[in-house]
């Protein structure tokens, strides 16, 4: 509610998804007395897409810490590839009101460490700490010195002892200013309910309206009208309009003034600038997307990816990304001249370092798009798991933000079980707004980042094998760029009438051509499709979904190497599922291959009772 009333009282103006003004307050009075009612622009917890001034979408706690480090981060980055002499276009601080809920989440700690780590001098976290959450005292489950820990991972700690003090307030924020090559924590002292005579530092007054009587009686303290609802002294709107509201009109104009004369001496800078603000791609991005010839033996998709990945992002001078630790592993360096790792020391970098931190990874990330840079995350598939509340966040926020997630199956052989993903993929796949791509090979990885460079209101899941796959022979199966449709017929029946349909999804498509050719030496009239997106498909017309797959044709199989679940959409509750029903085994790729079903002669034999099934039923 602190940050609508700012909003309404600074009297900012609404924008639409192009950032164009409406003419129109972002919160109105109206809107703050329908908090938390349907349709209300005054959410429970305030919300990034739905509300001009609302920086992030939290909630979740920890998650906006996260995201404020990413924002330093980009804060830092930006200056350092786009200031120039005589034109300081960015130079903004990021600021984070904390609670104690904040502190004892995981994902603000490994969030913090990476900004010690970082020196973020631009980053400065105000730690609202009252004692009380739910349950209770904090005291209850929270006795650490906060202080001391952040000490620890290069933080500069000042302390405020008493929130009202507004002189020391601003004194700890000065020091802030002054402090260059360290984040600050300033830790501040408060009262919940401050002034509410029976639920001043109650838990009560965190969960649960104060109620009438005792609304009443925290007015009395105050001195305000007790009867007045959704008051405004006087006094108040024009106290904002002469100071925040003067000020930042006059900064603005600044800005403004200042990019256009340095758009006129760096017309192809602040075209940059322009784009990334829109969100639209760089002149010439997909040049030099490469074309793999075919190969039966083929290669792992993360090594397609990295090629693919390392092409783009020569044209895409704001696309950076990283890895938590497994670089080497997901293939998801940037290798050419110049791209550098992104540290404190090189700012400019574009390779970063995220350490063993998958869960901070995934809110750092956030934060970095919500300041427009183009950026990825990656490790292994398994691992989306620490990532699900900030993936769920990038969809809920329409983020672009990019996850690259290889490993993808128990096709990883022996590393066991504890790495071999089986319930993530359908995970993925159930967040909305979320695109998860499995391509098949590396020409469906080429037109996987076609698409995913592509979306600007959109997050994408990029998943991708450990193993090498086939280069499938395009010459005699359909063209890759079939992917952009979510699905597509990669080999069919001569005549275009399959009685069978296989439908397979990245390393168990080339099972599914071993399959389809033996079941074609037969005369079987099958059809193979190739389905890399659930979510691409769902998104196309019906009548392009029924000529994928023709509502007549009952028998159908899938194949992948994840969870069954969700496959009957497909292949209809009669149809075959080869999927995982366990989890897997430490052993090697064939020996697992053969255990758990995934081999050409088992998909045969499915697609056979499937049509023998369909004979019997007719």
């Amino acid at each position: 509610m602190l940050l609508y009333a700012m909003l309404h009282l600074t009297g900012l103006k609404a924008v639409n998804s192009n950032y164009e003004r409406l003419g129109e307050p972002s919160v109105t009075l109206d809107d703050i007395k329908r908090f938390r009612e349907l349709g209300s622009k005054c959410p429970g917890h305030p919300e990034y897409h739905l509300t001009s001034g609302v920086e992030t979408t939290t909630g979740p706690l920890g998650q906006g810490c996260g995201n404020s480090v990413g924002m330093a981060l980009a804060g830092r980055w930006l200056a350092q590839h786009y200031n120039r002499p005589g034109f300081v276009i960015f130079d903004y601080d990021v600021y984070a009101i904390c609670g104690d809920g904040d502190m004892m989440e995981g994902v603000s700690s490994e969030a913090a460490s990476f900004a010690g780590h970082q020196k973020l001098g631009n980053l400065c976290w105000i730690y609202d700490n009252n004692h009380i959450t739910i349950e209770g005292n904090t005291s209850l489950a929270f006795s650490e010195d906060v202080a001391a820990r952040f000490l620890a991972y290069g933080w500069t700690v000042r302390r405020v002892g008493d929130a009202n003090d507004t002189t020391r307030l601003a004194e700890a924020i000065d020091d802030f200013r002054r402090t260059p090559d360290t984040p600050t924590l300033v830790i501040v002292e408060s009262h919940i309910a401050y002034g509410a005579p029976h639920k001043h530092d109650t838990s009560a007054a965190h969960g649960e309206p104060l109620g009438e009587e005792e609304i009443r009686l925290a007015k009395r303290n105050y001195g305000w009208p007790e009867d007045a609802k959704f008051y405004v002294p006087d006094g108040v709107r024009e106290h904002f309009r002469a100071g925040v509201g003067k000020r930042g009109r006059e900064l603005r104009r600044g800005w403004i003034e200042l990019f256009d004369s340095y758009r006129a001496k760096y017309p192809e800078l602040a075209d940059q600038v322009d784009r990334m603000q829109r969100r639209d791609l760089p002149d010439g991005w997909d040049a030099d997307l490469p074309v793999f010839p075919a190969d039966v033996r083929g290669i792992a998709t993360r090594e397609s990816s990295s090629q693919v990945l390392n092409a783009i992002a020569q044209r895409h001078p704001w696309l950076i990304g990283g890895s938590a630790d497994l670089a080497p592993s997901t293939k998801t360096r940037l290798t050419f001249a110049n791209a550098g790792d992104l540290e404190a020391e090189t700012p400019g970098g574009r390779n970063l370092h995220f350490g063993i931190r998958e869960h901070a990874m995934g809110a750092i990330v956030n934060g970095i798009a919500l300041s427009k840079l183009r950026v990825y995350g990656s490790s292994f598939l398994t691992f989306s798991d620490y990532m699900k509340p900030p993936i769920r966040l990038s969809a809920l926020m329409e983020l672009p933000v990019i996850f690259v997630f290889t490993h993808d199956s128990i096709g990883l052989g022996q590393d066991g079980p504890t790495h071999q993903p089986v319930e993530q993929l359908i995970a993925l796949r159930s967040i909305p707004g979320l695109i998860t791509l499995r391509p098949a090979d590396a020409n469906e990885v080429v037109e996987a980042w076609r698409v995913i460079i592509g979306l600007q209101h959109q997050p994408a899941c990029l998943v991708l094998t450990r193993q090498a796959v086939p280069t499938f022979d395009r010459s005699r199966l359909a063209p890759a760029r079939g992917l952009m449709r979510g699905a597509y017929v990669l080999a069919d029946a001569k005549d275009h009438k399959p009685e069978v349909i296989l439908i397979g999804t990245g390393s168990e498509v080339a099972l599914c051509l071993r399959a389809y050719e033996q079941l074609s030496a037969e005369g079987v009239r099958a059809r193979v499709v190739s389905m890399p997106s659930w979510e691409l498909f769902e998104m196309q017309d019906k009548a392009y979904r029924d000529e994928v797959l023709p509502p007549a044709v009952k028998a159908r199989v899938s194949v992948e190497e994840g969870s069954v679940l969700g496959w009957d959409h497909y292949v209809g509750m009669a149809g075959a599922k080869i999927g995982m029903h366990t989890f897997g085994s430490s052993a090697p790729l064939k020996d697992l291959l053969k255990k758990f079903g995934f081999t050409p002669e088992r998909v045969f034999e499915a697609a056979q009772q499937q049509l023998a099934q369909v004979i019997k039923t007719a």
